[in-house]
């Protein structure tokens, strides 16, 4: 695993942890005022969804990984229901990336635009996120773009785009609502066809899906050959050449599938 903040001094709000069956990467989501709202923050947020849903896993592995997600979020929820505005639409969020090794079969869950990349044997990778939140964003980009970052009209068009959040017609991120886990994209794969697996936050997917470095089977390789940090290395040279403001990276790499 490698994760590194957008830039040095920043608080890092990404999560990623492993059990010996199963790893999970994090990524925490918030807007200016999230401050005021939740006075834990972001990264909080994300370590303690994290670590708490890396225990479920390890306690209860026979159940479904959306009844884990969901249990989880609502854990988490009731950890600072008492002390911050957990239903305001600003306060802290994620996406979320799951793969879990149960038997002769490895389980995945993605909620929001995390990645899940599996290196199938035979055949191209199965390449799996949830474009709902980037689809919904672009149809705000423009008008973002023209506006004076940190005006009132900037900060309404945040808040009108994060009306979209966790309803239907919108975009599903773990958040105060158990019932977003429903929403996650799930799915199965015998151990016997997969090489190994991985588990990227949007912020090191741009290596394929912002800045067309390389493609997914790609990606794979250098993770197979170089590690996570390579990944990393390669997007943050690109934000530096391309002026694209970096966002916090993670990746978790899985080889050895079927070994004890």
């Amino acid at each position: 695993m490698a994760s590194a903040a957008a830039r040095p001094g920043r608080v890092n709000e990404d999560f990623t942890g492993a059990v010996p069956t199963a790893v999970v990467l994090v990524d925490g989501a918030g807007i200016p005022g999230t401050e005021a709202i939740c006075r834990h923050g972001v990264a909080w947020y994300a370590t303690r969804l994290g670590g708490t849903l890396l225990g479920l896993l390890s306690l209860t592995p026979d159940r479904s990984l959306p009844a884990l997600l969901a249990e989880a979020i609502d854990r988490v929820t009731d950890d600072h229901r008492d002390t911050c505005d957990v239903t305001n639409p600003v306060s802290p969020s994620a996406t979320v990336a799951v793969l879990r090794r149960c038997g002769a079969l490895v389980d995945y869950l993605v909620l929001g635009d995390s990645f899940v990349v599996l290196d199938r044997t035979d055949g191209d990778p199965l390449v799996v996120t949830d474009p709902r939140e980037v689809v919904i964003s672009r149809s705000y980009q423009a008008a973002v773009e023209a506006t004076v970052a940190g005006s009132d009209e900037y900060h309404r068009l945040l808040r009108d785009l994060r009306a979209n959040r966790n309803r239907p017609g919108g975009f599903w991120l773990a958040k105060d609502d158990p019932r977003a886990a429903d929403e996650a994209t799930t799915g199965s794969c015998p151990v016997a066809e997969l090489a190994g697996a991985a588990l990227l936050s949007n912020g090191a997917s741009r290596i394929v899906d912002r800045f067309g470095l390389t493609d997914w089977p790609g990606a794979l390789a250098v993770l197979a050959s170089s590690g996570p940090a390579e990944v990393i290395r390669r997007v943050r040279q690109a934000e530096a050449r391309t002026g694209v403001r970096a966002d916090d990276a993670s990746v978790a790499y899985c080889t050895d599938l079927d070994g004890a």
